[in-house]
């Protein structure tokens, strides 16, 4: 048996985006920047998908969505994007979150090292980050704030729409990272008042390496890949033709499906943590603080290595996460868990189950008929665990 629980990782392609995309391999190839019949057609699919997204957001404009080439691009071209046009001297302060994406964390910095200014605001311990705290960290210079929508490892959402408006109120722009939550929550640029937001088509079952950035019409933005000009001259490059239709796709199905999704994986989630918990001791959900994603777990079981909870997983068919999958290669403790107060010692022991489209109650229910026992074997030979609780 094969269960996958590692949807916020990634996601298959839904065969009704894979059917959408495939004539735009072969018959309906075109360059969407030619002149001539095919790249024509090519032309309005793009810009019918990039309409169909606007749409999706409730964006005021088709031309706000900006296509890129994944999550990773847009959080870069954000940050980069917006700062080196409104103070290209440097000098300006920017504020992102200690438990941000590294697509986020890593231009900071990059930044930063570029003579900007730098805040990196810690959530509290209940996961979240609040708008006084945020209020605090302004500065008379700040013209950047950007906070993730929701956290990818814990699944806690942020009021990004209370965030957007302490962020106007000092005078600066405000970014959102809404890889986590596009499509599975709701999502309006126009409500929630942000000038920014970051996308991934890979998340929401669409196909890898494409992506999207929202920006607000008239937010100051240069454009970093240089070249031909597409994009409005912000993101050089041939389009993705098929990428962008199976994107926009992939986006309408989550839409329409959302309501009832929520309401089922938010059962699953449920029934994931209460059977962990009541079948092993010193165990806790990382935090249990609404507002949450409905598809995201986030357990830490105390005095067993992450990564050896992922590999017995596996001999049994059971694909999880420790963390966020961009870093699960690391022996570090996660920085997400660090960030909201988790000691280093229990941060080792998390555990991210995420769950999507495929999941079934089957699917749990086998989950928790062999996690424990993986559990118990695992402390039986761990003497961080005899040492922390004490020898059964």
């Amino acid at each position: 048996m094969t269960t996958y629980f590692d949807y916020a990782a990634t996601t298959p392609v839904d065969e009704r985006v894979l059917e959408t995309m495939m004539p735009f391999f072969t018959e309906r190839f075109g360059n969407a920047n030619s002149l001539y019949g095919i790249g024509r057609d090519a032309f309005r699919a793009l810009e019918e998908a990039r309409e169909s997204v606007a749409r999706s957001i409730n964006a005021e404009r088709p031309d706000e969505i900006i296509f890129t080439g994944g999550g990773t691009e847009s959080d870069n071209a954000a940050l980069i994007g917006i700062l080196l046009r409104v103070a290209p001297e440097g000098g300006a302060h920017l504020i992102v979150s200690a438990f941000e994406h590294h697509a986020i964390l890593e231009p900071a910095h990059w930044l930063e090292k570029r003579g900007f200014e730098l805040t990196v605001l810690n959530p509290r311990d209940d996961g979240h980050i609040h708008a006084d705290d945020l209020r605090a960290a302004m500065k008379p210079n700040t013209k950047l704030v950007s906070i993730m929508h929701a956290n990818n490892e814990i699944g806690t959402i942020n009021p990004i729409k209370e965030l957007a408006a302490v962020a106007h109120e000092g005078g600066a722009l405000f970014h959102t990272d809404a890889a986590q939550t596009l499509g599975k929550i709701p999502f309006d640029v126009q409500d929630l008042g942000i000038d920014a937001a970051s996308f991934s088509s890979h998340k929401i079952y669409g196909p890898k390496g494409f992506g999207a950035l929202y920006l607000k019409k008239r937010t100051p933005f240069g454009a970093y890949l240089m070249g031909g000009g597409q994009e409005f001259k912000k993101r050089s490059g041939t389009q993705n033709t098929p990428g962008a239709a199976g994107f926009a796709k992939a986006l309408e199905i989550m839409v329409a499906e959302q309501p009832a999704e929520v309401a089922r994986l938010a059962g699953l989630r449920d029934k994931v943590i209460a059977g962990v918990m009541s079948a092993l001791e010193n165990t806790q959900a990382t935090t249990l603080v609404e507002p949450r994603l409905p598809h995201i777990a986030s357990l830490l079981i105390n005095g067993v290595e992450g990564e050896a909870m992922l590999l017995q997983l596996d001999n049994k068919g059971i694909s999880v996460s420790t963390g966020s999958a961009c870093s699960s290669g690391s022996l570090e403790p996660s920085h997400v868990l660090l960030s909201i107060g988790c000691p280093p010692e229990i941060a080792h022991g998390s555990l991210r189950i995420s769950l999507g489209r495929f999941t079934t109650e089957e699917d749990v229910d086998y989950f928790l008929e062999v996690f424990p026992p993986i559990v118990e074997r695992l402390r039986a030979m761990s003497p961080v665990y005899a040492r922390m609780f004490g020898s059964k």
